[in-house]
């Protein structure tokens, strides 16, 4: 019996789609709408009825890649609504286990600021915004967690999740997941140690 082939997706989930993955393997200057819509099996017109210029399509991906970190936070204060020590684990090991992509082009949003200078001035704000709020969730859970400077433990949590993306992509050294979870872990037991539940 033959195989259904799968539905299709719509032309403007087609374009992000191929937007997105052409965005990780090549950066996005590189990449040419033409380019876009022929991976999307799509046109140029198309592209352009859907997104009137390469920076919104751009500034559409970068809103996508923004709601995935967030729900990600969310889903880890429902799975951990009474740990925060738990939550800032979790996100850790959230990146630490989708390092695939970091391993080819490193983090898409540090990416896209470094290949938009000078250009694409609502995606930088978009990207600059996405990063001080989520220092400021990882402030507001170290402070819930006890931490005595929250501010001061997150700038370190912020630099080894930072560090920990873009050393895979340069491999400066070996298991650099492994190595900042282990010292997430130790920065987050001494927490727990001095604010036993």
């Amino acid at each position: 019996m033959p195989r259904l082939s799968q539905p299709r997706l719509p032309p403007r989930d087609r374009l992000l789609q191929a937007a997105e993955t052409l965005f990780y393997q090549d950066g996005i200057t590189r990449v040419t709408v033409d380019a876009i819509a022929e991976k999307a099996q799509s046109t140029k017109m198309t592209l352009y009825r859907h997104f009137a210029s390469k920076e919104a399509l751009v500034l559409e991906w970068i809103q996508l890649l923004v709601e995935d970190y967030s729900q990600v936070f969310d889903r880890l204060a429902e799975r951990f609504p009474d740990d925060s020590a738990a939550q800032i684990m979790g996100f850790g090991r959230f990146l630490a286990d989708n390092l695939t992509g970091t391993l080819q082009r490193g983090c898409p949003f540090t990416n896209t600021l470094a290949e938009t200078t000078g250009q694409f001035a609502e995606v930088r704000a978009l990207i600059f915004a996405h990063k001080q709020r989520q220092f400021q969730r990882l402030a507001a859970l170290c402070r819930q967690a006890g931490a005595g400077e929250p501010e001061a433990l997150a700038k370190e949590i912020t630099l080894l999740l930072e560090g920990l993306q873009v050393v895979a992509q340069n491999g400066g050294f070996e298991d650099p997941a492994g190595f900042v979870l282990e010292q997430l872990a130790i920065k987050l037991d001494g927490l727990t140690a001095k604010n036993p539940r």
